[in-house]
């Protein structure tokens, strides 16, 4: 969880830089590609950018891609989800260059090879990952076959391809209508086992944490297979969907495109349950706490079963020193707030500044502490953020 904390972090601070031209550059490297490669195709940008008109934006642009191809030899090949580069003049000042470099490793796999010269970097496709993080099984099946597969962010994985065998295994001549009709049934029911048996263990693969499974196919037997009733008790269907193909490509996609309000309501279900169960809790005097000490108190001496942050609540632990009387002290504050004056008068230096949520939430991480992040922008992520000051806890004992 602290490593998509500190995504989400850098997010911020890189969709606040703007660019004074074309002269932003976003790498996507996707898993397992060639460094020498990316590097080749590299060069044939630089010496593209020798025709931008613009001397100040043509030396930023070849500039940031010598800082690139510069970085890229700690590199041999992409790591295991691919990279993400960020780089470019995030000066303010036009006449003083500040070329940064800024990298990162997603959480789930980069799809397809990027490169982007813009006034602002290209985060679209990272932020998509962060945005839906949770697990749902996704089946596409007609009567003769069936597509399994395991959505996680964005990130789909195909699990099984089942085919039918109760077309197969039947031929009418020389059977009597009765025993035909019974192979047949048996053939379908045999095939809905199949199709039931390789949904549930992707399941028990994944602890019982995918929150349920979106059904889809052309005609009535993905509605038949979902009133066999073969799948585990404890699985939700969530919704079953018309889609034209079953296969791991059109047909996914195809279901993933009609079940995606379905999908997103989820993550406001699951939000609207975390934040409705602690403030009952709190309501009642019982094993909730809120506010940054509290609920580092909690953290720290283990009584906490779920962190709960804000995605908007930033908060930093300053050092200061004041130059007149030699005082030290530390103190928490929101965002860029900063003090200047001590109480005897002198003026304050900043000698050290860390990120406080950072801190809770690698608290949470080392103690196996479930994270949970709310939206800001719903009902329940305002009153959490504005109420609460974005920070919250269900406990294991009241303190």
């Amino acid at each position: 969880m602290k490593k998509e904390y500190d995504i989400k972090r850098e997010l911020k601070r890189l969709a606040s830089v703007k660019g004074a031209g074309t002269e932003l550059i976003s790498l996507y490297v996707p898993p397992g590609t060639q460094i020498s490669d990316v590097v080749g195709k590299l060069r044939d940008e630089h010496g593209q950018a020798s025709n931008i008109k613009s001397k100040s934006t043509r030396l930023n642009v070849q500039g940031a891609i010598d800082k690139i191809m510069q970085y890229l030899k700690l590199y041999r090949q992409a790591p295991k989800n691919g990279l993400a580069i960020f780089c470019g003049n995030i000066s303010s000042e036009q006449a003083k260059p500040d070329i940064e470099l800024f990298s990162m490793e997603p959480l789930q796999p980069i799809k397809t090879n990027i490169y982007r010269c813009d006034s602002s970097f290209l985060l679209e496709p990272i932020e998509s990952m962060m945005e839906a993080k949770d697990m749902y099984a996704l089946v596409v099946m007609d009567g003769r076959e069936a597509t399994v597969a395991l959505l996680r962010g964005t990130h789909v994985t195909v699990e099984k391809k089942i085919r039918s065998f109760a077309h197969a295994k039947v031929r009418k001549g020389g059977q009597s209508q009765a025993r035909f009709e019974r192979q047949h049934l048996e053939g379908i029911e045999e095939y809905f086992k199949r199709v039931a048996d390789a949904v549930d263990d992707l399941f028990a693969k994944n602890g019982f944490k995918i929150l349920g499974v979106v059904v889809g196919g052309p005609g009535p037997t993905k509605e038949n297979f979902v009133k066999s009733e073969r799948m585990n008790y404890q699985i939700k269907v969530l919704g079953v969907f018309d889609t034209g193909y079953t296969d791991e490509h059109m047909g996914i996609n195809e279901l993933l495109e009609r079940s995606k309000e379905i999908l997103e309501e989820q993550v406001a279900i699951k939000e609207r349950k975390v934040m409705e169960r602690f403030l009952s809790e709190l309501a009642h005097g019982g094993l909730a706490a809120s506010g940054y000490e509290k609920v580092k108190a909690a953290l720290e001496a283990g009584n906490a079963v779920r962190l709960i942050l804000s995605e908007d609540v930033e908060l930093f632990n300053v050092s200061y020193r004041c130059n007149t009387c030699g005082k030290e002290f530390s103190t928490i504050e929101k965002g860029n707030a900063r003090q200047t004056k001590h109480e005897c008068g002198g003026n304050l230096e900043t000698t050290g500044r860390t990120d406080a949520i950072e801190e809770l939430v690698e608290l949470a991480d080392n103690m196996g502490i479930e994270v949970v992040f709310i939206n800001p922008e719903s009902q329940y992520g305002k009153e959490l953020l504005l109420g609460f000051g974005g920070i919250a806890a269900m406990l294991k004992y009241k303190q």
